[in-house]
């Protein structure tokens, strides 16, 4: 079947899978300082509910594996605010909210830090524009 001819598409986002070195670090992390709420965990896995996505923290398979990372953009109505609460609690990032896109409906602001494993994360604001 030609894909093109199909009214298939991906659309949404279930799951992020992101590897880091130290699971217990790791979570202590996204749930204290970051305030992701917690799914389960398992050996070698935790698992949180960031929106409509699920966040899956986990070490490498095998002694030879590949470390992997995704680029994971939290959603939030403020940048400022959020920016400010998380240096608060321990979070160095990269540079201060900034304006990447000045759009005809919204401006897009990120700001993006690091967790300790050196994943990126940013902090993703859309503010409506109003002129």
């Amino acid at each position: 079947m030609d894909a093109s001819s199909t009214t298939f598409g991906l659309s949404a986002i279930g799951q992020v899978a992101i590897t880091v070195k130290d699971v217990p670090r790791a979570v202590a992390f996204y749930r204290d300082v970051l305030g992701v709420p917690v799914l389960f965990e398992a050996p070698g896995m935790a698992f949180f509910q960031a929106g409509d996505v699920r966040l899956m923290l986990g070490t490498a398979e095998g002694e030879d594996a590949p470390v992997f990372s995704s680029l994971v953009y939290f959603r939030v109505e403020d940048i400022q605010p959020a920016y400010e609460e998380l240096q608060k609690r321990g979070v160095t990032f990269t540079h201060e909210p900034r304006l990447i896109h000045r759009g005809t409906e919204f401006d897009l602001w990120l700001a993006f830090f690091p967790d300790p494993d050196g994943n990126a994360l940013a902090l993703m604001s859309e503010i409506q524009r109003r002129d």
